[in-house]
């Protein structure tokens, strides 16, 4: 098992215990993150845990998260950015949310194109992985035997928690999109990307629930566009380009989508920090040109 593998398997061994440890974390945590946020209990809990597990892989040489203010080192090797609980707002009315995971063969801070595989996590009604890596997604149920019962495989022995189940080979965005999700306050978006939401509206159906990786996920199913714009107050957007940007374009473009902040694709985004944020676009192919093309 090469060093990228291991890394897969390791968050998705930590699925079930993240998702059974979000009972209790609900509250706030009375801090706030690098990127000046309030942390849920939960939050702390799944970075301390990302952090432990990650860093103990031999070929593991950083380790960042969203949660902490800089890198780890930790050997030599590859760079892993995590964003340990993406969409934890969710937590107080129980929808979505997970993990996101970027491995970059490159110190931190890193272009998207030093990516050698990214994954998210969803929990969901069950607990979903999506992997891509050489210029393919996977997409696998994670066993999580106190979500999803003990149901046998055809070997008659009951899967353990943690183990991945291939559910979809060559995962590629549907030809015909269905579906938009647009962040952010409707206010405060830019005219151009308004006139290109209203364009956009008459055409899909809004999904838009509050977790990045819902939302992106529904976009991998159904075909379509998420975005999280610059906006007027904050034109730099509100994701990050290491621990979200950077993977979610990576799993887009590897499933035959395209990704843009606005001008270019996010992964050709030159760093400036570990914490920079990035206006967010992904989808169909010919959904990010016309807005391109609007902006």
């Amino acid at each position: 098992m090469d060093t990228v593998e291991k890394i897969i398997a390791t968050v998705a061994a930590a699925a079930p215990e993240i998702r059974g440890g979000l009972t209790g974390r609900r509250r706030k945590a009375d801090e706030e993150n690098p990127s000046g946020e309030i942390q849920m209990a939960a939050d702390v809990w799944a970075d301390e845990h990302l952090e432990a597990e990650l860093t103990a892989i031999d070929g593991v040489g950083e380790f960042a998260s969203e949660e902490r203010e800089h890198v780890v080192e930790c050997g030599e090797g590859l760079s892993v950015a995590v964003d340990p609980l993406d969409g934890s707002s969710n937590l107080k009315s129980n929808n979505s949310m997970g993990t996101v995971v970027g491995v970059y063969d490159a110190p931190l801070p890193a272009k998207g194109t030093d990516l050698v595989a990214a994954a998210f996590v969803l929990f969901g009604p069950i607990t979903t992985m999506m992997v891509a890596r050489d210029g393919s997604v996977t997409e696998y149920v994670v066993e999580d035997t106190a979500v999803q019962g003990t149901a046998e495989e055809s070997s008659g022995e009951a899967p353990r928690d943690g183990e991945r189940r291939v559910v979809t080979e060559d995962v590629s965005l549907p030809d015909d999109p269905t579906v938009y999700g647009f962040g952010g306050r409707v206010p405060d978006w830019p005219e151009a990307f308004t006139a290109y939401a209203r364009e956009v509206e008459n055409e899909l159906k809004l999904r838009y629930g509050g977790s990045m990786i819902g939302d992106v996920n529904q976009v991998l199913t159904y075909g379509g566009v998420f975005a999280y714009p610059g906006l007027e107050s904050r034109p730099e957007g509100k994701l990050r380009l290491q621990f979200e940007a950077n993977p979610m374009a990576y799993i887009i473009e590897s499933a035959g989508g395209r990704s843009s902040d606005g001008e270019t694709s996010i992964l050709d985004v030159t760093p400036e920090g570990l914490h920079q944020r990035v206006p967010l676009h992904i989808g169909n192919e010919d959904l990010i040109e016309r807005l391109e093309s609007t902006l």
